[in-house]
C-alpha cells in the first residue's frame, strides 16, 4: 500500500507524514528532499515552480513509487501533487506525458489499485496562518495564493481520501486507519 500525502504547502503533510510513518511503521518519503538545489533556490526567492522545473522531481518520486509498490511494500511519500497531471506522473512516469499531448494515445486509467492520495484540505486564511508561524522552511508564506491558484483538487478522482486540515493529526490519522482497514475487509454482498 503507498500512500501519497498531498495539498498545498502548509497543509501539514510533513507532520501526518511523519505521524503515519511512526504509528504504522511505514518508510517516509518527503518530496522536499527530492527537489533539485535550484527548485528549492526558486521558491526561497518567491518564484513559483513551472510544470518544467517540477518535472524532473516528480519523476523521481514516480520512481520512489514504483520501486516501494513492486515488491508490495508499504510506503508514505509526501508531495503537493497539485495538479491531476502532477498526480499522473506520479503513477505512471513519463507515460502521463504522452498521454496527456497525444490525443490519439491511450490514457492510463485514473488509478492503480494500492496507491491512494491523501488530499489534505483547508482555507487560505488558516493555511497562511501557519506558513507565517512555521520556521525554518524554504517555502515562504506569500507564496501560497500561487498553490492555490494552480490547485486541481482531486475531489472527484476514486483513488483520493480528502481529509480536512481543521482537524488534529490524531482525527485525520483516524479516518486514515478506517480507510486501511475498509481495504483490508472483504466487500459486503
Amino acid at each position: 500500500m503507498i500512500y501519497i500525502i498531498t495539498g498545498v504547502s502548509g497543509c501539514g503533510k510533513t507532520t501526518l507524514g511523519t505521524f503515519l510513518s511512526e504509528k504504522l511503521g511505514w518508510p517516509l518519503y518527503e518530496g522536499d528532499n527530492f527537489h533539485p538545489k535550484e527548485n528549492i533556490e526558486k521558491m526561497a526567492r518567491g518564484e513559483p515552480l513551472t510544470d518544467q522545473d517540477r518535472l524532473p522531481w516528480l519523476l523521481k518520486l514516480h520512481d520512489v513509487i514504483v520501486k516501494e509498490a513492486c515488491p508490495g511494500g508499504d510506503a508514505i511519500v509526501v508531495c503537493s501533487a497539485l495538479k491531476r497531471l502532477y498526480r499522473q506522473i506520479l503513477l505512471y512516469g513519463s507515460k502521463a506525458l504522452t498521454s496527456s499531448s497525444c490525443p490519439d494515445q491511450e490514457v492510463p486509467p485514473p488509478d492503480i489499485p494500492g496507491i491512494y492520495f491523501l488530499f489534505l484540505h483547508g482555507d487560505y486564511d488558516l493555511l497562511h496562518q501557519r506558513m507565517v508561524a512555521r520556521r525554518g522552511h524554504f517555502m515562504r508564506a506569500d507564496m501560497l495564493r500561487s498553490q492555490f491558484d494552480v490547485l486541481e483538487p482531486p475531489l472527484e478522482e476514486k483513488n483520493v481520501l480528502p481529509l480536512d486540515v481543521r482537524k488534529d493529526v490524531s482525527e485525520i490519522a483516524m479516518e486514515i486507519e478506517k480507510h486501511l482497514l475498509s481495504l483490508k475487509s472483504p466487500a459486503m454482498p
